[in-house]
């Protein structure tokens, strides 16, 4: 492999995680709460998408929709029939929510395992043609498909959330729920768009991720993780720093292992988890809350 074929790897892990993180970033945003089941909802889109075409003979574009409404549908359920409930008994309480949350991202892998299959699934490539070479790295469409994918999604959530009437209120509710609910701000309405937008872009990376490694009913919760390292690393004060966060993972994950064996990966991101951590919690890029 050359160097230029890692630099490709890392670029494309990296942008994979931080479409998970940008997911969770606009709950954060819009509804004020961690949503540790990004991970699994982009994997039961994956599997749903892969698990009809290979068993039943799906339309791909068919079977993409399909996907998508998987994720739109695991996370506007989330919220309503979770969340919100729980934070209903518990005074809004935080915690107890987390808690929940946590019990559904096992409840999603089991649910996919039961329902497609505990065998790994090929990913579904939205484009059929030849790789071809750059700079001495293959480059596939798999590969074009995601790195593009990832730049258009970052694109069209920047400007959404700042020149459309919903992506400011969005922004607004997030940054003092209490304050929108005395201002007479729709905060019911707003948290279903921040979570039915995140629904999306989870089930959106896991499509696009899939054809470069496959997916399995057990991918979701590693892939939860990465992605919130991706954005404590990055912080919730742009739209763009998820990516910021996941390109930082992505090439500590492919060169930890090339520079310094196999296990140096785990290593090397547990370290830059507790240095941002210890020092800085808010990640890069800060949160700047309006009162």
């Amino acid at each position: 492999m050359t160097d230029v074929q890692l630099w490709l790897a890392a670029v494309e892990i990296g942008a994979f995680f931080s479409l998970i993180a940008l997911g969770m970033y606009l709950v954060v945003v819009g509804a004020d709460f961690f949503n540790f089941a990004m991970g699994p909802y982009a994997m039961a889109a994956a599997m749903a998408c892969s698990a009809v075409v290979v068993n039943y003979g799906v339309p791909l574009w068919l079977a993409l929709v399909l996907g998508v409404a998987v994720g739109v549908v695991l996370s506007v359920a989330t919220d309503l029939l979770v969340v919100q409930q729980v934070q209903k008994r518990s005074g809004r309480g935080e915690l107890p929510a987390l808690v929940a949350v946590t019990a559904v991202l096992f409840a999603v892998q089991q649910l996919s395992g039961t329902i497609f299959g505990r065998t790994p699934l090929p990913g579904q490539k939205l484009l059929d043609a030849e790789p071809f070479t750059v700079a001495g790295a293959t480059v596939d469409t798999a590969s074009v498909t995601l790195i593009g994918g990832t730049l258009l999604v970052f694109a069209v959530v920047g400007i959404w959330l700042q020149t459309s009437q919903t992506g400011r209120l969005l922004r607004a509710v997030g940054d003092n729920p209490d304050a929108a609910r005395v201002l007479g701000l729709p905060v019911a309405r707003i948290r279903l768009v921040a979570f039915t937008a995140a629904g999306v872009i989870a089930a959106v990376a896991g499509l696009l991720f899939a054809p470069k490694a496959g997916v399995q009913f057990t991918s979701g919760l590693s892939w939860t993780l990465t992605a919130f390292l991706a954005l404590v690393i990055g912080g919730t004060g742009r739209s763009w720093a998820p990516l910021i966060g996941g390109m930082l993972l992505g090439f500590v994950q492919v060169f930890a292992p090339f520079y310094f064996g196999a296990s140096a990966a785990q290593t090397a991101i547990l370290v830059l988890a507790l240095v941002f951590f210890a020092f800085r919690p808010e990640g890069v890029f800060s949160r700047k809350v309006r009162v």
